[in-house]
């Protein structure tokens, strides 16, 4: 079992650690000041003085305290205001190992960017009091759907291994523009690799690393409503394969063309849906399957 971290969870926000690497800073104040250059000198001077910087034994961090390679710092992040996502999280299934969740749309699985308190998990820290909750498995913040945790860190890996052993049915859906074509049911399977721009993913040449079953469901006026069945779990695997085949999903704002960005439309949510998933719990031996109670449907207006 892994050592109790230096800073207990704070209104459900666990303690965020910085290793120090070799470098020529005269103090741990000045390394943190320049690694993190959105945050005031000021800011860090007060957490210091507040004893919310500390090192990996617990010991507090002084604005004057000396340098010290490869000791790792703990603080908290926080962010000064943070609007509010306003769509609620669903709680699926609650056991001793398990926790299963039904995630809205635009809400971060974990803190990340500019949202903190507005994540899965911190809102399930808060809401539950389960301050040792960490996900399985993520999926993006612009898809719906249902989340797997962990509540024990002692049987974590147990589940851990079910993903990376591929022990684990997902099935998604999603609406796309829809010609009568690509044939369905059809397999995409290709290499994907980071993009020149940090925010996606592409395909390239090279042994396939990634592979989406597809399936047709329904189709109107355009639209049709697709199964998406990922063999593998790359990142915005669903979304480049979409595109790929010239059904890139709707409302995605990444692919195939990264659009500007501009300020959050609520009534766009990325037509992506984590469906299910479902597996042999192989602490209980249990057979194990939570669906999503929410629904994509296809679009009132025909597709230009």
């Amino acid at each position: 079992m892994p050592a109790p971290l230096p800073l207990p969870t704070r209104d459900g926000v666990g303690p965020s650690c910085v290793a120090l690497p070799a470098g020529p800073w005269p103090t741990i104040a000045e390394f943190l000041v320049q690694r993190f250059a959105a945050i005031p000198r000021a800011t860090w001077e007060a957490r210091m003085r507040s004893g919310e910087v500390v090192d990996e034994h617990g010991v507090p961090v002084t604005e004057m305290r000396p340098y010290q390679p490869r000791l790792r710092i703990y603080y908290y992040r926080s962010l000064e205001t943070e609007r509010r996502i306003p769509f609620d999280e669903v709680v699926l299934f609650q056991d001793e190992q398990l926790l299963a969740v039904d995630k809205p749309h635009f809400l971060p699985v974990t803190p990340v960017g500019k949202y903190v308190q507005e994540s899965l998990l911190v809102r399930l820290k808060r809401k539950l009091g389960l301050d040792d909750l960490a996900p399985l498995h993520r999926i993006d913040r612009e898809t719906a759907g249902v989340v797997l945790f962990s509540v024990r860190p002692e049987t974590r890996g147990i589940y851990h291994a079910l993903f990376a052993e591929r022990e684990i049915t997902k099935h998604y859906e999603a609406i796309v523009p829809w010609r009568g074509e690509p044939v369905l049911p059809a397999v995409r399977r290709s290499r994907l690799v980071d993009d020149a721009h940090f925010m996606r993913m592409r395909e390239a040449p090279g042994e396939p690393n990634s592979e989406t079953r597809f399936e047709l469901l329904e189709a109107r006026e355009g639209w049709a409503r697709l199964l998406l069945a990922p063999l593998t779990g790359r990142r915005h695997q669903l979304r480049v394969h979409c595109a790929a085949i010239g059904m890139p999903i709707r409302n995605d704002a990444i692919y195939p063309e990264l659009l500007p960005e501009g300020g959050e439309d609520f009534e766009r949510p990325l037509q992506l849906l984590a469906k299910g998933l479902a597996f042999r719990d192989p602490v209980t031996g249990v057979r194990r399957e939570f669906k999503s109670a929410r629904a994509l449907s296809l679009p009132l207006r025909p597709k230009s």
